[in-house]
Order: structure tokens, then sequence, then C-alpha cells
């Protein structure tokens, strides 16, 4: 049975999960809008992933019979200077979700509430992805920097990047 304090956090972290889709999709349009649409692509399946996210703290809380609560969220930011400033964006938006991941499981663990420490460890697991991802594109784009061949080529690589919700699972 899960407290009403840990019931409340799950709820917060599936809804900063919606936000963290529409923060991903702002850099989509970004990209987009500087004709890189293999860097729109990647912000775009990382904005599904997010939504992938934020329904399995949704299934799990329903699963475990608690009401979920859609809540608004503050607004996402839209102005970026450059590609290499929406990376390093979106890596300090992954370490703010990784921080929160962490207190979830604190407070399942002081909780020993064992369902939950056993769901929040496939989060924990996929942060270490995330910032890793983000940190390796972030230092491809430092290295390559105004080589516009080389920009061109990351971008037909992210391109070719999709989602499998089948994978994840």
């Amino acid at each position: 049975m899960l407290s009403e304090k840990l019931h409340q956090a799950l709820n917060d972290q599936l809804n900063f999960e919606f936000y963290s889709a529409h923060a991903y999709l702002a850099m989509a349009a970004y990209c987009t809008d500087e004709n890189y649409d293999g860097f729109a692509n990647f912000y775009l399946i990382q904005a599904e992933e997010e939504r992938f996210h934020a329904m399995k703290f949704y299934n799990f809380l329903s699963d475990m019979g608690y009401r979920v609560t859609i809540q608004p969220f503050p607004e996402v930011k839209n102005d970026f200077t450059s590609l290499l400033d929406t990376f390093k964006t979106a890596l300090k938006h992954e370490k703010e979700v990784t921080k929160r991941i962490y207190e979830l499981s604190d407070i399942a663990l002081d909780e020993r509430e064992h369902a939950t420490m056993a769901f929040l460890k496939w989060f924990i697991d996929e942060q270490v992805e995330e910032e890793a991802t983000f940190d390796n594109l972030i230092a491809k784009l430092e290295r390559i920097r105004k080589d516009s061949n080389a920009v061109i080529m990351l971008d037909d690589e992210l391109a070719k990047r999709s989602f499998d919700a089948s994978a994840e699972a």
C-alpha cells in the first residue's frame, strides 16, 4: 500500500514525464525550423519515449489501485541558440529527471514499498542510458563544431532513430 506521500510523488513524476515530452517537442520544433530534420526526429522520438515513461507511471498507479491526477505544467523553453544548446538543455533536464527518480526511490526505500522499488529500478537504469546518450551527442557536436559536412552526417544518422515500445518494456 502506498502512502499518500509516495502516491503524490509518483503522480508528480508522471506529470513531469509528460512535461519532458513537451520540452523535447519544443527542441524538435527548433531543429525543424533550422532544417535539421534528423535532429528533429531524434527529439520527436525522445518525446515519444517520455510519453511512454509517463504511461508506465500511469499504469503502475492504476494497477496499484490509485487515482492518477493530470496536472498543468510550466511553459517549456522554446528558444535555443544552436543544436548544441538543445543538447545541453536536454542533458540538464535529464539530470533533473535522474534526481527526481532517486528521490522517489529514497521514499520507496524508506517506506519499504518493495513493489515501487522494483518498478523504479527500470527508470534508474533508463536514466543512466539517457544521460550517456546526451553526453555522447554533446561530445560529438563539440568535436565537429562548424564542420557542416559532419553536422549533415550526424543529422542523417539521427534521422534513422526509431522507437519500439515493445523493446522498452
